[in-house]
């Protein structure tokens, strides 16, 4: 997997990214929760 270099940003209602962020654990960034969660996700 290459790796882009920057970053992005997608619009997220306040609801929706108060559930990402209850998903995480300490210390995780938003990346890192939606990373492992595409993993589960088999992606």
């Amino acid at each position: 997997m290459t790796k882009e270099k920057g970053t992005t940003t997608i619009q997220l209602t306040p609801e929706t990214r108060d559930k990402l962020k209850d998903l995480g654990k300490k210390g995780e960034t938003y990346e890192e929760i939606i990373l492992r969660l595409l993993k589960k996700a088999g992606k």
